[in-house]
């Protein structure tokens, strides 16, 4: 029976309209796969001896952080991983038995990106242990233990996926116990340090957190089986109405239409919820690189593009599968293309615009450092708020605004098209302020990447022309792809 359901999961994939079958894109991919995976593998072998070259006792500063990084796993799965399960409605009416629809679905979380990621990582690290001379059987063990909390992750992920808002808290938890530790209040460490120690020092320790994970797989089993009916956990959920007045907008014809729709779609879906979530993360990305001595001179516009940028990735690039829904009622009506591009333009705008204002903050590092967000600002609404718009034009997954899951997108969406267009999103804007640096200073490489935004702006409706003339050319297309449910 597992059989069978490996055999469905196939076709539903390969079936699906964004399936690419072009050599290119497979190499592509392939590309892509083949240099991460190499880098978390270099990153495994070489923290190593990088921590040993700054006089650090390598295993015992990993286990002493491993706290923080099981912790942030967690958040991340909670805001970005999509629960993988099957089309199961059709399947109750066949002769199958619920325990084995159950396993599989839960089966195949194990093949989650988010959980096979971190044997890059651990796998080459353990392997240096043991070379340097570290016991044998006591880094299997703590291996063991180490996988078994990966897995208690996403079995939490899977429990909790439910609960709105949940990552917030642990976010929260994770910034005040960092806060604490680096102003010397509370250092949780302490007592973790010694857990993760053991797992590798104590013969039998590691039992802990596998015979935990057995539990919570039982319990999320049973939670599943429990919910397993057309009736009750599989039925649609009804929320109350709401009604909120955005009359004002009314004064902008059928644009303000479009931005009222929109407005609503972000207001009352879990999936738009998490892209303001996500813009507001964002608005923190540059603390990474700004006053870092040690990051190129280069990427700091690579910072201020994101800065300003979050809401622009995480909602323009999706467009117009907010709407996959409804898209084929919206095209049988009398309803302007230009109009609609025109509405997700300036909402898209309107939030790089209030995220400039909100990333004031950084003018704790002083003005060049904000200068350098206003340009990149500058970039998002003359350049990248074109390609966002021109690539959702090739992107064609239906987006389930009920999930909170996959803020990033569908691993289905991919495709050639959309990868070459957000090449100039990134990589031309480094290359400008490069020029300008290489040739010249500071200020003519940010004079150079704002003079590409405003050139954009300027040509926006010979642009906007373009848009709209691939818009048309892919709309069957796209409306044939948002027919597909599974």
């Amino acid at each position: 029976m597992i059989k069978k359901f490996i055999y469905l999961e196939w076709k539903a994939f390969t079936r699906s309209a964004s399936f690419g079958k072009s050599v290119a894109m497979k190499i592509i991919i392939g590309f892509f796969m083949i240099y991460f995976s190499l880098l978390f593998i270099g990153g495994g072998i070489g923290i190593f001896y990088v921590l040993k070259k700054m006089n650090l006792e390598p295993f015992e500063t990993i286990n002493k952080f491993l706290i923080y990084y099981f912790l942030f796993d967690l958040i991340i799965r909670l805001l970005l991983q999509a629960i993988p399960v099957l089309n199961i409605k059709p399947l109750l009416v066949l002769p199958f038995q619920k325990n084995t629809i159950v396993h599989f679905s839960l089966g195949k979380t194990a093949l989650s990106f988010f959980n096979w990621l971190h044997a890059l990582f651990f796998v080459p690290f353990s392997i240096v242990l043991v070379i340097e001379g570290y016991s044998l059987m006591g880094v299997i063990f703590w291996n063991l233990a180490i996988i078994a909390l990966i897995y208690i992750n996403n079995f939490l992920n899977i429990i909790l996926s439910n609960i709105d808002k949940l990552f917030v808290v642990f976010l929260a938890v994770v910034v005040c116990l960092a806060g604490a530790q680096y102003y010397k209040l509370f250092d949780i460490t302490t007592f973790t340090t010694p857990v993760f120690q053991g797992f590798y020092a104590q013969m039998g320790l590691f039992l802990i957190p596998v015979l935990v994970l057995i539990g919570l797989y039982q319990l999320t089993f049973k939670y599943f089986k429990n919910n397993l009916f057309l009736d009750a956990g599989l039925s649609k959920k009804e929320d109350i109405a709401t009604t909120e007045d955005l009359s004002w907008l009314n004064q902008f014809g059928t644009l303000g239409t479009f931005l009222k729709n929109d407005i609503k779609l972000i207001k009352r879906n879990k999936r738009s919820k998490t892209t303001i979530v996500m813009s507001v993360i964002f608005l923190f990305y540059g603390l990474i690189f700004f006053g870092n001595s040690h990051q190129p001179e280069v990427m700091k516009i690579f910072a201020g593009i994101f800065v300003s940028g979050g809401f622009l990735f995480v909602f323009g690039q999706f467009v117009p599968s907010w709407d996959s829904s409804y898209y084929q009622l919206m095209m049988t009506q009398n309803i302007p293309y230009r109009g609609y591009i025109t509405s997700k333009w300036w909402l898209i705008v309107i939030v790089t615009f209030v995220s400039t204002i909100l990333a004031s903050f950084y003018l704790f590092y002083g003005w060049e450092t904000y200068l350098i967000i206003v340009v990149g600002a500058i970039y998002n609404i003359g350049v990248n708020s074109h390609m966002v718009l021109l690539g959702g034009a090739f992107t064609k997954t239906p987006i389930d605004l009920s999930n909170a899951g996959g803020a990033f997108g569908d691993k289905k969406a991919f495709n050639v098209n959309s990868m070459l267009l957000s090449l100039p999103k990134i990589f031309l804007p480094l290359l400008l302020y490069w020029l300008g640096l290489h040739f010249a200073d500071k200020t003519v490489g940010l004079a150079l990447v704002a003079g590409a935004g405003v050139l954009g702006f300027i040509f926006k409706d010979k642009v906007f022309s373009l848009i709209e003339k691939r818009y048309k050319i892919e709309k069957y297309s796209t409306i044939s792809a948002y027919k597909q449910k599974n």
